[in-house]
């Protein structure tokens, strides 16, 4: 018999990233591809489910159909029955304070009655942006021992990069394990500590209910990073820092994204699909239908991930293809990130781009610097185009979704927009 849940997970999954461009023009980043057959926010729900924790409401505001469409009734990560399953909750209008979510702690606010109706132990919050393997039962367990208002899961950075990020600065009261957190700055310009935030917030219910109230009468801003922990640190609150110290995949930027995607192949990945136990939704996009993976005679595959629907007759090296994708005859793709239902036409050659679904690059296009000197960053296509034969793309280049082709030059130059 499943007894009534100690912990509520609640995933903040409702933003788009600007600096993802077009890969966010029509859905929030939770619901971004990745690896070829998930989905950004499968790593939070299979990290849940593989850490048995069940009972999930996911915070979603912006363009959220393909997210809704992912989800479904969470039966892909065992999320169904009588105490256990996903609600998701977007922004409502109705009596009292009710309006777009105007941050991440105002999302949590707005959606008190449903925390207080569920009542648990413990709320855990995660966002669900980032690509990492956590059992959260160690977390809790660590929150529970310390007696902790809020426990917060960091991993430490290196310092160049820590101004990016909520940093803490843990003392050594359970070292490698964790500690108090004795101070705390949110993306300082001059860090001077670097274990930063994961976004992975282990609350005491009753103390975050009135921090959340504080925060809507008193603050300007209403975000867990900005506001919420500092007025805790200032309140002196029992605040710790739980050091995690896994793979973290930060996919804020498109380089970011593309070296996260690249970092599940090579003969010793960082990212280990078969060990992480990563569930996706098989029925969103038909990807549990597709027919098995065809290789032509002549077809060449090296350090790839490709996954059932594709059909390769060209060459694909170190690249990730995601279902329904065709590489024709003389095509070369290298270095790429190819979305369902791509098309490469004869004698095509790819280097280094991200392509969202269903674009065709017509015969001998060319897209990349592949043999040129000098560094070289993704060029991304947006969804539903169109690229003719013979086009020339240069490196960081973005192309926005659903031109019509004649609005897409034959010549573009490296860092181009193309809209």
């Amino acid at each position: 018999m499943k007894l009534k849940p100690r912990t509520l997970a609640m995933i903040l999954a409702g933003g788009r990233v600007d600096d993802l461009t077009v890969l966010t023009f029509h859905r929030p980043k939770s619901a971004v591809p990745f690896g070829g057959f998930a989905r950004v926010i499968d790593f939070p729900l299979s990290n849940l489910m593989n850490s048995g924790l069940d009972r999930v409401a996911i915070l979603s505001q912006y363009r959220s159909y393909s997210l809704i469409n992912h989800i479904g009734i969470g039966a892909a990560w065992e999320m169904i029955g009588r105490y256990r399953g996903i609600s998701i909750l977007p922004p409502y209008i109705g009596y009292g304070h009710s309006q777009w979510y105007r941050g991440s702690s105002d999302a949590v606010y707005q959606n008190l009655d449903f925390i207080q109706y569920i009542n648990p132990e413990q709320l855990l919050i995660l966002s669900g942006d980032h690509i990492y393997r956590m059992d959260y039962r160690e977390i809790i367990n660590y929150h529970r021992q310390k007696d902790a208002d809020l426990t917060m899961a960091c991993i430490k950075v290196p310092m160049p990069e820590a101004h990016r990020f909520g940093l803490a600065d843990i003392d050594d009261e359970d070292g490698d394990l964790g500690g108090r957190v004795v101070r705390y700055r949110e993306k300082p310009e001059n860090p001077e500590y670097n274990w930063a935030s994961l976004t992975v917030f282990c609350f005491k219910p009753e103390v975050l209910y009135k921090m959340l109230e504080a925060n809507i009468k008193e603050d300007a801003s209403y975000e867990f990073g900005r506001d919420i922990i500092p007025r805790m640190m200032n309140e002196n609150l029992r605040v710790y820092g739980y050091k995690f110290r896994g793979y973290w995949g930060y996919t804020r930027t498109i380089e970011e994204y593309w070296q996260t995607n690249m970092d599940l192949l090579g003969p010793d990945p960082k990212i280990k699909f078969s060990e992480w136990n990563i569930r996706t939704n098989m029925d969103h996009r038909g990807i549990g239908d597709c027919q098995p993976l065809k290789i032509g005679d002549n077809a060449g595959i090296s350090d790839s991930l490709i996954y059932n629907g594709c059909i390769i007759e060209g060459e694909v090296e170190r690249s990730i293809l995601f279902p329904g994708t065709h590489i024709e005859k003389g095509a070369r793709v290298k270095d790429s990130v190819l979305f369902f239902n791509n098309v490469v036409g004869k004698d095509a050659k790819l280097d280094k781009i991200i392509s969202d679904v269903n674009t065709t690059f017509g015969r001998g296009v060319r897209i990349g610097t592949e043999g040129k000197p000098g560094p070289k960053t993704a060029s991304v296509i947006g969804w539903n185009n169109f690229i003719k034969a013979d086009t020339i793309i240069g490196s960081g280049c973005i192309v926005y979704p659903s031109l019509p082709s004649e609005k897409i030059p034959k010549q573009i130059e490296s860092g181009e927009v193309i809209r």
